[in-house]
C-alpha cells in the first residue's frame, strides 16, 4: 500500500492521518474498523467472484466502499497494519458449530505482536470490540461481552477463544498465507452448504447496540432493546445506502439451496 491508500484507508474508518504502531492505535483503529466496515456477504449474492488478493480486498473496502466476510475483513485490515508498521500474522480458525470445532481455515484472524501478542478480529460479527491478549487466560471483559483464551489440552500450542463461556473458535498457532485460505473462501461462495450462500447478511456495531440487515428484514438492538423492521426493495436499498454507506443499483438474490 503506497501512502495515499494508506491514508485513505484511514479516511475511510475515521482515523486520523497520525498513527503509532501502539496498542492505543490498534485499539481504535480495531473499533473504528468494526463500526465503519459491515460484516456483508453481499457479492455472493450479487454474482461477484471474492478473491484473496491483497490489492483487491483494500480496494473493494476503499475505493468501492463495501464489506465483507472474515477473509476479506482481516485480509484488508492485515494490509492496513503492516503498512502502518504493526507486526502482522495470519492465523487459521475452526469455528465452533453445535459443540464441535469445524476445519481450520473455516475463518481468519490476526495476531499483532507488540509489548505482547494480540488477537485482532473484524471479520466475525458480533465478537469483541478491541483486541484480546493471546498470552493471558484470564477473563478479559469487552462491551461484547467477557472473554477468555484458553490453550487447547493437546499439547499443540492452538488456543480456544470463549465469549461469556461458550467457545467461538480454536485458533491455530502455525502462520498462515492469505493464499492458504483460497479453498475455503472458494467452499463458501459457491457451496449450497455454506450457510454464506443460503443467508443475506450486512452488520455492524453501533456504539449502542448492532444494526443487521437480513434480505429485507432490518433488525436494530439498541440499549438491549431489539427491534425488527420488514422492509420493501426500494427501502432495502436505501437501509444498504443510509445505514451501511453502501450504493447498490439492485438487491442481492439469495440463492436457493439445491
Amino acid at each position: 500500500m503506497d501512502h495515499d491508500l494508506v491514508l485513505d484507508y484511514l479516511r475511510r474508518i475515521g482515523v486520523e492521518a497520525s498513527v503509532r504502531p501502539d496498542l492505543d492505535a490498534l485499539r481504535e483503529l480495531h473499533r473504528r474498523h468494526l463500526e465503519t466496515v459491515p460484516f456483508e456477504n453481499l457479492s455472493i449474492h450479487l454474482g461477484e467472484r471474492i478473491v484473496l488478493d491483497e490489492k483487491l480486498l483494500v480496494d473493494k473496502i476503499v475505493r468501492r466502499r463495501r464489506g465483507g466476510f472474515c477473509y476479506e475483513l482481516n485480509g484488508a485490515f492485515g494490509t492496513l497494519l503492516s503498512a502502518l508498521g504493526f507486526p502482522v500474522t495470519m492465523l487459521a480458525c475452526g469455528v465452533y458449530d453445535g459443540g464441535h470445532v469445524r476445519p481450520p481455515f473455516d475463518h481468519l484472524v490476526l495476531r499483532v505482536d507488540l509489548d505482547r501478542p494480540w488477537l485482532v478480529d473484524v471479520g466475525f460479527g458480533r465478537n469483541f470490540c478491541y483486541p484480546l491478549r493471546l498470552d493471558s487466560t484470564d477473563d478479559q471483559p469487552d462491551p461484547a461481552g467477557v472473554f477468555r483464551v484458553v490453550p487447547v489440552e493437546d499439547g499443540s500450542g492452538d488456543l480456544d477463544l470463549l465469549r461469556d463461556d461458550a467457545r467461538q473458535y480454536r485458533i491455530e498457532a502455525r502462520p498462515r498465507r492469505l493464499i492458504d485460505f483460497e479453498p475455503f473462501c472458494w467452499y463458501h461462495q459457491t457451496s449450497p452448504d455454506s450457510h454464506f450462500t443460503g443467508k443475506l447478511v450486512c452488520s455492524r456495531p453501533t456504539p449502542t447496540g448492532r444494526i443487521t440487515l437480513n434480505d429485507h428484514t432490518l433488525t436494530r438492538t439498541e440499549n438491549g432493546e431489539r427491534t425488527e423492521q420488514t422492509l420493501t426493495d426500494e427501502t432495502a436499498l436505501a437501509a444498504y445506502r443510509d445505514l451501511f454507506g453502501i450504493a447498490l443499483n439492485r438487491l442481492p438474490a439469495v440463492a436457493k439451496r439445491r
